[in-house]
């Protein structure tokens, strides 16, 4: 990753002076007279002070800086330092999303950029520097193609927990992930995965700054969904992200499943897609790319998406599943999980109108000898309709075992919580919505009770927002302890190397369960080898 070692040794010195700095802007500014807005609170960075401002109990600072804009000549390499700044520099808007591959989501990004390697900083009302509070950096989801982290507020989750959240942009699309030799060669990862060199620069911005926030460098969790819990599992695996965190959280995005591309495939999907965008051939291919306007490079990816983060590099030697279960890895505690019926939300987008004859011409035709045999442990029957039959097996064949299955594989290793979300009238994602299908508990359906936003469809009742208050209060006792102990909650076992003990997240019966594998029969799944 080009992010050389001699600049940020020059910036250390200069860290000491931030930090006392940050204690003169926050701490000692005279208090406000009677009827008058209280003083913003100040950080003091490595590269210069930032102003953020109170809201809902909490403070926050948006839209700060981590990497300088990858744009123009910096396009498709690897992040370097931010610039510094002089004076103190407003942090109460968010920074655009990154440019959208496949616009979709919670709400779609009205604004979007090349230049968006910003993150924005949750804190308690009463942080201050020295507070040394656990942090959590959360990066979202999108199939690597889509999201932003502006849209995942964490005032709610600092306040209650008394922690520091960082929500983070990073580089999606090809832009982030092209596994192109000629722009490997660039930089001294030899690697063409610009999204994950994001997210470990976050980490180091992370590791520097976080003080000046009132967190402490040596208590971060890397926390995602999805594509994000994707992102984890590739840091997990990363050499140069050893150290920048301690505890990680993988929401529906299992390591067993979420599977990194070889640099061969990921050479030859890039270089279909730079065909695409009218750059074939080796001779300035990286001018080529650098110079196409960004509108093109997503209409070039539309029928070519990108697989995220490649393997067999200098960034990710080891797909992160293999490495993990080899023992090579940046080993920290685990809190691993999906919800109740992940694939919902694939099945409602995809097949929303599914009879029962294509569902039958669709297992037979895709698990061969074998189909008969699903078709019979899945019966339309059974669930009501196609669509939920096939929801029910695509859900346990992938997100459900495979969760349980990476699980397993951190277990014997390191401490390792597992969890199934299951709130069966949980609203569903704004865009996702099929009239006349139960979408409860979809792919997606936890992220509403862990952040500040609205899932689209409706807000929380009050049951699940007690629910939500007893899922940050878990994630906040992780972010501490490296173990979700909450001492007024039902307690939630450490997974074994067997079937292992779930957490079930319900509105009315948050419980651990033991059944969890034969639920979703997991051991059928196991013997197909899926």
């Amino acid at each position: 990753m080009k992010w050389p070692g001699k600049r940020l040794a020059s910036a250390r010195p200069l860290i000491g002076t931030a930090l006392a700095l940050a204690a003169l802007l926050t701490v000692s500014a005279p208090p406000a007279a009677a009827g008058d807005a209280p003083p913003r609170p100040v950080a003091a960075l490595a590269q210069g002070a930032v102003r953020g401002q109170a809201h809902d109990g909490a403070q926050e600072f948006l839209g700060v800086p981590y990497a300088a804009p990858p744009v123009g000549a910096a396009r498709l390499r690897a992040p370097e330092p931010p610039p510094r700044w002089t004076g103190v520099r407003d942090a109460v808007r968010q920074a655009p999303a990154c440019l959208q591959f496949m616009p979709f989501g919670l709400r779609d990004p009205q604004a979007v950029s090349e230049d968006c390697l910003y993150l924005d900083v949750y804190r308690p009302r009463t942080a201050r520097p020295g507070s040394r509070l656990p942090v959590i950096v959360w990066m979202h989801g999108g199939a690597y193609t889509m999201g932003t982290g502006t849209q995942f507020g964490g005032r709610t989750m600092a306040d209650l927990t008394q922690t520091v959240v960082v929500s983070i942009n990073y580089r999606l699309g090809q832009l982030g992930y092209l596994g192109l030799p000629e722009l490997a060669a660039e930089n001294d990862r030899h690697s063409g995965s610009f999204g994950l060199m994001d997210q470990v620069a976050a980490l180091r911005w992370t590791r520097e700054n976080i003080g000046a926030f009132g967190g402490d460098p040596g208590s971060v969790t890397i926390s995602g969904q999805s594509a994000g819990s994707g992102s984890v599992c590739a840091l997990l695996a990363a050499p140069s992200a050893a150290g920048l965190f301690h505890r990680a959280v993988l929401q529906s995005g299992p390591c067993t499943l979420i599977r990194t591309p070889d640099s061969a495939r990921a050479e030859t999907e890039a270089r279909a897609f730079a065909a695409q965008a009218g750059c074939a051939g080796p001779a300035g291919i990286a001018a080529c790319l650098r110079g196409a306007p960004g509108p093109a490079l997503v209409e070039a990816a539309r029928t070519l998406p990108t697989s995220g983060p490649a393997s067999g590099d200098g960034l990710l030697p080891v797909d992160p599943a293999r490495a993990i279960g080899s023992g090579a890895w940046n080993k920290v505690p685990v809190l691993v999980g999906s919800t109740r019926s992940e694939s919902r939300f694939f099945v409602a987008l995809s097949q929303p109108h599914l009879t029962a004859e294509q569902y039958a011409a669709q297992v037979l035709a895709q698990y061969g000898a074998a189909g008969s045999e699903v078709l019979a442990r899945y019966p339309v029957a059974a669930h009501g309709s196609a669509y939920l039959a096939l929801s029910a097996l695509m859900t346990d064949s992938s997100f459900a075992c495979h969760t349980a299955w990476t699980a397993q594989l951190f277990a014997p290793q390191v401490p390792t919580y597992a969890y199934e979300f299951d709130d069966p009238d949980s609203p569903t994602l704004a865009g996702a919505q099929v009239p006349g299908l139960d979408e409860s508990n979809a792919h997606s359906a936890e992220l509403a009770y862990l952040h500040d936003f609205t899932m689209g469809e409706r807000p929380l009742t009050p049951v699940q927002v007690a629910l939500a208050t007893r899922m940050k209060r878990y994630w906040g006792a992780f972010a501490r302890f490296g173990a979700p102990a909450v001492p007024d909650q039902p307690g939630w076992p450490r997974t074994g190397t067997g079937t292992g003990t779930v957490l079930t997240l319900n509105p009315w019966a948050t419980r651990p369960s033991t059944s969890f594998g034969e639920d979703h029969q997991c051991a059928f799944w196991r013997s197909l080898s899926v």
